[in-house]
């Protein structure tokens, strides 16, 4: 059967797979996969696994992972299917199937009816791509179109092989094709196969098909997800005198976390993240106080989202953060009786780096090379993938994929289809690469 790679990423754009809602887009991928003739695999997030990840929470229950399915599919290439599994390379190509949400009123068509058009005639924001073909919809740069790219790259493969342009060694290639559930809210799908391989067989490596522009990265960011809440004292406000207020705190904390991210900027070293404005960006992404208009307010919730850069972990930032909390509350009488709580909640994301020189990275390159794209150094990014659950577990991974993280979550979210193609060319190259240099 013949692959449309333009059908399968419309018709997977029209899945609305937010969170806890991927079971049908991934009932949709394994169906395509099993007609082009791969094996497939399905698992759901396990919360009995996930439960000792140091990632999620301890409290996951069932129904937190309800309808968090991923599948995968596997074509044995060559001589794959008569060598023995240890002598196989296998390269994962990996892709998340969930999106995050979308406000329609802020779209100019359907987040969920993908539009073709014309980028020239697109009225884009500067630096967006202005020629050739564009799909838009919710999902199609992060990551739907990544992931239509990674079948594409496995088909066409095993067509090279077939006509003889691919030359694969004696023990052949494994290449699996993973679409992964819940990467966006901390990697459900990617983390339950990293500690409990759906495979009957080792993974060596893997392409992560993030929107990176069609460049190689091998350093994500980790981050602190940490809630802040703060006690104050209420008091009508015609004598507010009588209240302690949380906001003159709040902003006080906010001052003394943005100092430390300053000083972290300049303490807090990377070659990858040297270009950065700001290497390990510190957000208070909510706030919530008060209770009344004309009352003083004496509860404050806020949420930080707080980088971690490579090499660091989660808790060696939180230290950080939270001792430089203690010192604002030793500045100040009331909160010096009523400490802020500070307290991790939701999904971290750790850190995770590889060597520009992994193999994996080095036939990424050779892709591009081959592929006639440029050979761009490898860098870093400062969000974090489910890169991270892969290196994690002894398997090197990196990102490379088309499109650009900027239109990832925004409003008429689009794609050069251009680029999609190259990342699917550049990918089949780089998988008959990582074959060879695996057996030589």
């Amino acid at each position: 059967m013949d692959f449309d790679m333009r059908a399968f990423a419309a018709d997977l754009c029209r899945h609305r797979s937010t969170a806890g809602e991927e079971a049908a887009a991934a009932a949709f991928v394994a169906e395509r996969l099993a007609d082009l003739g791969f094996e497939t695999y399905a698992w759901d997030a396990d919360p009995a696994v996930l439960a000792d990840h140091p990632s999620f929470p301890d409290d996951l229950d069932a129904a937190a992972v309800e309808g968090r399915r991923s599948v995968a599919g596997v074509l044995e290439l060559g001589g794959a299917s008569d060598a023995g599994d240890d002598l196989v390379p296998t390269l994962v190509l990996n892709g998340h199937l969930d999106v995050v949400p979308a406000e329609p009123t802020e779209w100019s068509s359907d987040p969920f009816e993908p539009v073709w058009g014309d980028a020239a005639a697109r009225d884009a924001p500067p630096g967006r791509d202005a020629d050739g073909e564009t799909l838009t919809a919710r999902g199609a740069a992060d990551m739907k179109s990544g992931l239509a790219a990674c079948v594409g790259a496995a088909v066409a493969v095993r067509e090279g092989v077939a006509d003889g342009s691919v030359d694969l060694p004696p023990s052949g290639l494994r290449l699996v094709v993973e679409a992964v559930a819940g990467e966006e809210d901390g990697g459900y799908g990617a983390a339950t196969a990293a500690l409990a391989s759906p495979y009957p067989f080792e993974r060596d490596a893997a392409i992560v098909a993030e929107p990176t522009e069609l460049r190689p990265v091998v350093a994500c960011e980790g981050s602190l997800m940490a809630r802040l809440e703060i006690d104050g004292r209420s008091a009508h406000a015609a004598t507010r005198w009588r209240g302690e207020d949380v906001l003159p705190r709040f902003e006080a904390v906010r001052e003394a976390f943005a100092e430390l991210e300053a000083e972290r900027a300049e303490s807090v070293s990377h070659p990858l993240y040297e270009s950065f404005p700001v290497p390990w960006p510190v957000v208070c992404g909510r706030v919530e106080a008060g209770s009344w208009a004309s009352t003083v307010p004496a509860t404050l919730d806020a949420e930080f989202r707080i980088g971690v850069a490579p090499g660091e972990t989660v808790a060696e930032v939180e230290a950080a953060f939270r001792e430089r909390l203690d010192r604002v509350a030793a500045d100040d009488p009331w909160l010096r009786e009523h400490p802020p709580r500070f307290e991790r909640f939701s999904v971290q994301f750790e850190p995770a780096e590889i060597a520009v020189d992994e193999p994996v990275v080095e036939a990424v390159r050779a892709g591009l090379a081959a592929t006639g794209l440029p050979d761009v150094e490898p860098r870093g990014a400062t969000y974090g993938a489910d890169s991270r659950h892969f290196v994690a577990a002894g398997i090197p991974a990196v990102l490379f994929g088309p499109g650009t993280i900027d239109e990832a979550h925004y409003p008429d979210e689009t794609i050069a289809w251009e680029e999609v193609v190259a990342a699917r060319d550049a990918v089949a190259a780089a998988a008959e690469r990582f074959a060879n240099d695996y057996a030589a």
